[in-house]
């Protein structure tokens, strides 16, 4: 298993329309086989920061998404969203191999 974090650096005036982004991505990233573990928005500390995790089973399998969404109309309506609103001012991609009660080295890459 892979998973994705997203750390983004987001308008803060513009925290409502980064909220819709994020509810508009969950279920896209669910339908596409990954599973989203939802956004996080600022609430103490820095009001500009907010993240994004969500985990799919393969390295593979999370190109095969990321292929598929430049093609995918819902998709493209998300990209548009953030673009016209201009909520995001930038963000970075790590991944990530989760360590969960019952996983074993084994499942490693």
């Amino acid at each position: 298993m892979v998973t994705i974090y997203l750390r983004y650096v987001i308008d803060p005036y513009k925290l409502a329309e980064f909220e819709h982004y994020g509810k508009l991505w969950i279920p896209l990233v669910n339908r596409m086989g990954g599973r989203h573990h939802g956004y996080f928005m600022p609430s103490e500390g820095a009001n500009n920061i907010a993240l994004a995790l969500f985990s799919f089973p393969t390295l593979a399998a999370y190109e095969q998404y990321r292929s598929a969404s430049q093609t995918d109309a819902e998709c493209q309506a998300a990209f548009r969203y953030a673009d016209d609103t201009r909520c995001i001012v930038s963000y970075e991609r790590s991944f990530f191999r989760p360590v969960l009660e019952g996983s074993s080295q084994e499942n490693a890459p």
